[in-house]
């Protein structure tokens, strides 16, 4: 690996990126400022670790944000289980997920964030942990990153990669740069079909389809004392969840009700917004509408006269998916592509989506072949299909149990990528010496 002379591309990033280092901290200010950075742990973001590195092997897992992060726990604990005295090292990017990281990872793994893909922050990074392998999850490439890890002789995975038409579109501006990035993979496993051909076409060697990660994580945890406060609140009026969703989607949730409300006067929509930093602005866009609006962050409850119940909590979509039998998978009426929904299946909800879906177009495919999903395409689209499932309850509990079957099958995806990563694992003493 340490042989692979870099592109054109990757030398003139390298420098771009040593070019702009002036700029980081005021970035990083400004981040912290919109919440989007832990004022505590900044210094992880320049490669300086908070946590002392543990004896022994490590592998080191990075994914992007929550449901990348989420999507590896069946797989750490695999890890964790099949080598004694391992130690797995988990790095995202987002606040989000570290605070679902602190709660869920098991035993023997720790969490750090990313640090920026800076040549020195990366080296700094890569010098504490030493990790035996590294792990990538779906489709963020950190070009600094990767190139230093395969500088200093890091086995690299990519595992339960994604990769979009638009992105691979995108890519093709730089063919040398992305085949140069892909080729110090020594194991590239796809998610799917599509991303497995795109992967290929861009210069991936030999790419595997074990399946998707997403198709065996557990379910969603639910708390019972929040459950047992909520489920009175809402008693016997008719619920349903607009899940995930991104600026614009939650006023059409706002449309939906009020379209159904002569209909169902006591009708309940729950909306969970992707980003749960943006609630006070949702809930005043929603009360301009005429809504009368009830902020869990704010700790309102449920009252008779709530319609729109803004969950803009962290961790609780299992909670408002127990809660409910119809969910909208957001990020699906704009641009972002939509989001994962093999968590919602789990709970057995009918899914409802919108036209967009690049990110899980063969996921939404399968759940829609399953007879669990519908699509729509507006907001207007959206109510009369809530209307539909409201007044037909076999129907909405036949695509609520298409679902949850599709969700609940094992796909294998996590046994094989385990097999392929313990392979790459260096002997133990290969692993000594490194460590030396």
């Amino acid at each position: 690996m340490t042989g692979k002379a870099p592109s054109l591309g990757l030398l003139c990033y390298r420098a771009m990126t040593r070019a702009v280092s002036p700029l980081v901290p005021l970035l990083l200010r400004r981040r912290e400022a919109r919440g989007k950075e832990d004022p505590a742990r900044l210094c992880e973001r320049l490669g300086v670790p908070t946590q002392d590195r543990p004896e022994g092997p490590l592998v080191w897992l990075h994914g992007a944000s929550v449901g990348e992060s989420l999507s590896i726990l069946p797989l750490v604990s695999r890890l964790l289980a099949a080598v004694p005295g391992l130690h797995v090292l988990v790095t995202t990017g987002t606040v989000t997920s570290a605070k679902l990281m602190a709660d869920r990872l098991p035993a023997g793994a720790l969490h750090q964030y990313v640090p920026l893909d800076h040549p020195d922050y990366c080296a700094r990074f890569l010098d504490h942990w030493r990790p035996d392998l590294a792990v990538w999850i779906e489709s963020e490439f950190w070009p600094n990153l990767i190139f230093t890890a395969s500088r200093k002789d890091i086995p690299l995975a990519l595992v339960n990669a994604r990769i979009t038409a638009r992105s691979a579109h995108n890519w093709r501006h730089a063919p040398a740069f992305i085949a140069g990035l892909l080729s110090r993979f020594s194991l590239i496993m796809a998610q799917d079909r599509a991303s497995a051909a795109r992967l290929r076409e861009l210069g991936a060697g030999k790419v595997l389809e074990p399946g998707n990660l997403k198709h065996d994580a557990p379910p969603l945890s639910v708390g019972e004392a929040e459950h047992a406060h909520l489920a009175p609140m809402i008693g016997t009026r008719p619920v349903w969840v607009a899940t995930n969703t991104h600026e614009g989607e939650e006023s059409a949730a706002g449309e939906v009700h009020k379209a159904l409300a002569s209909s169902y006067p006591d009708l309940l929509t729950i909306i969970v917004p992707r980003h749960p930093a943006r609630g006070p602005a949702i809930a005043a866009e929603l009360a301009e509408m005429g809504l009368a609006v009830a902020r869990r962050a704010a700790g309102d409850g449920i009252a008779p006269g709530t319609e729109i119940y803004l969950a803009d909590t962290l961790g609780e979509l299992g909670l408002f998916y127990s809660l409910s039998e119809i969910v909208f998978v957001g990020g699906t009426f704009d641009s972002t592509g939509g989001h994962n929904p093999f968590e919602a299946a789990r709970f057995a909800c009918a899914l409802l989506a919108g036209p967009s879906d690049f990110n899980f177009a063969e996921t939404f495919a399968d759940f829609e072949g399953a007879g669990a999903m519908r699509r729509v395409g507006d907001a207007a689209a959206l109510a009369a299909a809530i209307r539909r499932l409201l007044d037909d309850e076999t129907e909405r509990k036949r695509m609520g149990a298409a679902a949850k079957r599709l969700a609940s099958e094992d796909s294998g995806a996590t046994e094989r990528t385990l097999e392929a990563l313990l392979a790459l694992l260096p002997p133990a003493r290969k692993r000594e010496a490194h460590h030396a």
